[in-house]
């Protein structure tokens, strides 16, 4: 068990006020709106069990979704119509049961003239902010690979393998470069084809931030009140988090978002235990150790994907497991349903 101990904490001579240093892992993509609470995950994701299944009814198919024209109507009464089905699909999402915990000696608070229990519960919000994006980074570098496995890339763009001598076409663009360009963000978004406009956010690594800022391709404007400065891309909000990095080193990861892509729900436990501190005065010699335990049920899932399970080994995924191609798989009936894509670079 880790605990807080007079080694782990600065004992000030003159007994200011104890100085607090605060995780600089940014989560601007979590906070950034990109998820949306989903009202189906949020009865789930405390009502027990880890799988649930969301269905959903797919659209009217029309002849330019490949479907037949229209009956044409005639006054032969022995001629009858053939009704249509309405297709539906079903979404699995994975409830995740995540828990932490963190112990402090008292006599290490009373010489460093600081609460360390206090402190903890103060960052508990930050902290669970910081698991959810790495959480959802990993989920969505999951859905890209499972893309590349079984959907022909029709959701990514990659040109971080692009070089001088081995140049990567796409779309009638030759890169030539694996770095960020404006027209690598336009053949990403044109994977959705005709819905390009539903795209309202660009997230990206502050690389290929830089790039962008290099070739004066940011924007900032203001609120409607004048107060907040937001920066955009291409008319696409950004939003800038250095977690969104692929696993091979010096690779980054770019992802378009349209409205309701990622969906979210958080919970305290069924039982009812969400935060407790548990006191243990025999310890230290009597001078007493404090848990305390905080416990979060989430789903974190984007829309028209399914969570397989297929390489999962307990009860809830870890953000490595997240990450496998295996446990996902698209349903969406159509590629243009699904308000996402991918871009790869350097």
């Amino acid at each position: 068990m880790a605990l807080t101990q007079l080694s782990d904490v600065v004992i000030p001579e003159y007994f200011s006020e104890y100085f607090a240093e605060n995780s600089m892992t940014s989560t601007a993509l979590f906070q950034s709106g990109v998820l949306v609470p989903n009202a189906l995950m949020q009865a789930r994701v405390s009502q027990g069990g880890n799988i649930s299944n969301l269905p959903a009814w797919g659209d009217l198919q029309s002849p330019a979704d490949g479907a037949p024209d229209p009956n044409i109507s005639n006054d032969n009464p022995s001629e009858t119509s053939t009704p249509n089905a309405l297709n539906a699909i079903n979404q699995i999402v994975r409830t995740s049961y995540l828990n932490n915990s963190w112990s402090a000696a008292s006599l290490a608070g009373e010489l460093a003239g600081s609460d360390p229990m206090r402190r903890i519960a103060e960052r508990l919000n930050a902290y669970w902010n910081r698991v959810y994006e790495w959480r959802l980074v990993q989920s969505l570098i999951g859905i890209l690979l499972s893309n590349v496995a079984n959907n022909s890339s029709d959701m990514v763009v990659d040109i971080s393998a692009a070089t001088t001598g081995a140049p990567i076409t796409i779309n009638g663009t030759q890169y030539t470069s694996p770095s960020f360009t404006r027209n690598a963000v336009i053949d990403a978004a044109s994977t959705i084809g005709d819905r390009m406009s539903d795209f309202r956010a660009i997230a990206m690594h502050s690389v290929p931030y830089r790039e962008a800022m290099k070739n004066n391709e940011i924007e900032f404007i203001r609120d409607s009140d004048n107060n907040i400065l937001f920066s955009t891309y291409a008319g696409l909000a950004v939003v800038q988090d250095d977690s969104l990095a692929m696993p091979t080193a010096g690779v980054y990861l770019c992802c378009l978002f349209g409205p309701g892509a990622i969906g979210f729900a958080q919970g305290d436990p069924a039982t009812g235990f969400g935060t407790e501190v548990w006191r243990y005065p025999d310890q230290g010699m009597g001078g007493g150790v404090s848990t305390l335990y905080t416990r979060r049920n989430s789903i974190i899932h984007p829309q028209y994907f399914s969570f397989t399970s297929a390489s999962v080994a307990g009860e809830s995924p870890t953000s490595a497991e997240l990450a496998l191609a295996a446990n996902w798989t698209r349903t969406a009936l159509q590629r243009k349903a699904v308000p996402l894509c991918f871009l790869v670079t350097k």
